[in-house]
């Protein structure tokens, strides 16, 4: 049995009021969502009381065994639990202040309380964003790689290309791309479909490839539906993702299945992004950073195929997002000639 509140009924004024330092006198509960791209459950609560926040998220395990699962196989929320309690008070980056961080390592369970980000906006993937915002964000992933570089001191950090990642995407690409393949017919061509499948038989050597250099910490996850925008910066949510990898594993993950042509047109944002980050002491050779982004985009395709496969397609978001993901995934691998990697 873990010490901590595992889901919300079991939440009580008395642990709250230990956890925060402060005098608790009610509580209430908001589910706030779980569903594409929520391995968890996220909720609200609105406290009463002396010095105390008005508000926090409460973040837990999901209630469906099958999330839990996935969770569980990727250690989704062991990842989540380490970023707020070994790495967010060593990088300068925007991200929601941990009122407290718990995970037990026999059950996997764990609670994050964090800071709602009242007065942000929610980014979203259908939508896209702005040259603004996507600057932001590029200068968000710099400020968190460059501040992690060569990060041998966070040990119990996995590295992105171990066996169950491997694995993972592996099973998870092979079983998807039939099904995208069905539903997204309209977005590939017979050419494409063929090619694409033999991605999967590559994900290993893709991998080696992309960690053959330096690395640093990763988001994992850098997509527009994990980013909160403020007026002039952006902040970072969801680590469950959280791994040590190639600095170009977030860049080309948000460049090449977020933002609209358009707006990857007003620059090129490799050199941007290669740019700022020797800007901040970081020696690091821009050809290595151009070829290693070529390869996370067609690496990519993988965690676009895997959602898009699980979209329920007579929902409009979801339908949506789909496109969004695939369309813009296979744009820019097309764009850089990414499919030219495969063996």
């Amino acid at each position: 049995m873990t010490s901590f509140p595992i889901s919300t009924d079991q939440i009580s004024i008395q642990w709250l009021s230990k956890v925060l330092n402060c005098e608790v006198s009610n509580f209430h509960i908001e589910p706030l969502g779980e569903g594409i791209g929520i391995i968890g459950l996220v909720t609200r609560l609105t406290l009463e009381g002396q010095n105390c926040p008005k508000t926090l998220i409460a973040k837990f395990q999901s209630p469906s065994a099958d999330n839990r699962a996935i969770a569980h196989l990727f250690k989704m929320y062991e990842r989540e639990y380490q970023f707020y309690s070994q790495v967010l008070e060593q990088v300068p980056v925007r991200a929601p202040l941990c009122y407290h961080a718990s995970f037990d390592p026999e059950t996997k369970a764990f609670i994050l309380l964090l800071e709602d980000l009242l007065g942000y906006r929610l980014g979203d993937q259908v939508k896209g964003c702005t040259v603004t915002e996507c600057e932001q964000v590029v200068n968000a992933m710099v400020d968190l790689h460059s501040s992690t570089w060569q990060p041998d001191h966070l040990n119990e950090i996995n590295y992105h290309n171990t066996d169950f990642q491997i694995k993972g995407m592996i099973d998870g690409f092979t079983a998807g791309w039939p099904v995208v393949t069905e539903s997204f017919s309209h977005l590939l061509s017979r050419e494409t479909a063929l090619k694409g499948s033999g991605l999967s038989e590559n994900i290993k050597p893709l991998l080696e490839q992309i960690m053959d250099g330096p690395v640093c910490i990763a988001h994992g996850d850098m997509r527009l539906d994990n980013l909160f925008f403020g007026q002039d910066h952006v902040a970072l949510v969801d680590f469950q993702a959280l791994c040590k990898s190639a600095p170009e594993h977030d860049l080309a993950y948000f460049l090449s299945q977020s933002p609209s042509q358009a707006i990857l047109d007003d620059r090129d944002w490799v050199a941007y992004y290669h740019r700022q980050l020797t800007g901040k002491g970081i020696s690091y050779d821009l050809q290595l950073c151009r070829d290693r982004f070529q390869r996370c985009t067609l690496y990519f395709l993988c965690y676009a195929v895997i959602i898009c496969s699980a979209l329920d397609m007579a929902n409009e978001r979801g339908r949506l997002l789909g496109e969004t993901l695939l369309g813009n995934a296979l744009n820019s691998i097309n764009t850089l000639d990414g499919f030219s990697l495969l063996k």
